[in-house]
């Protein structure tokens, strides 16, 4: 989990200081609309993925996933430690 906080760090960096390459300012100037947009498109392919494309795929398609959900929650001003506290408050 260290690695999660290390790029959700990261992400909120990008938002902070922007720069024009990188793909992540560039998403989070474009807006929630396309962040959204661009989670749909990656569920979709962890589903083609999973009915047919392999466990590489599978796993790949769900690290794209994670990226954007961590850029929506970036972009929400909403932090990785509540998805997490919000899980364990699920587990018990």
């Amino acid at each position: 989990m260290d690695f999660m906080q290390e790029l959700f760090a990261v992400l909120q960096a990008r938002k902070t200081n922007p720069s024009p390459e990188s793909y992540t300012a560039r998403l989070l100037a474009a807006g929630e609309d396309e962040i959204v947009k661009k989670i749909g498109e990656e569920a979709i392919e962890i589903i083609l993925a999973a009915k047919g494309q392999g466990d590489q795929r599978v796993v790949e398609e769900t690290a794209d996933l994670l990226y954007h959900l961590l850029v929506l929650l970036v972009a929400r001003d909403q932090t990785w430690e509540a998805v997490l506290n919000e899980l364990k408050r699920r587990h018990r």
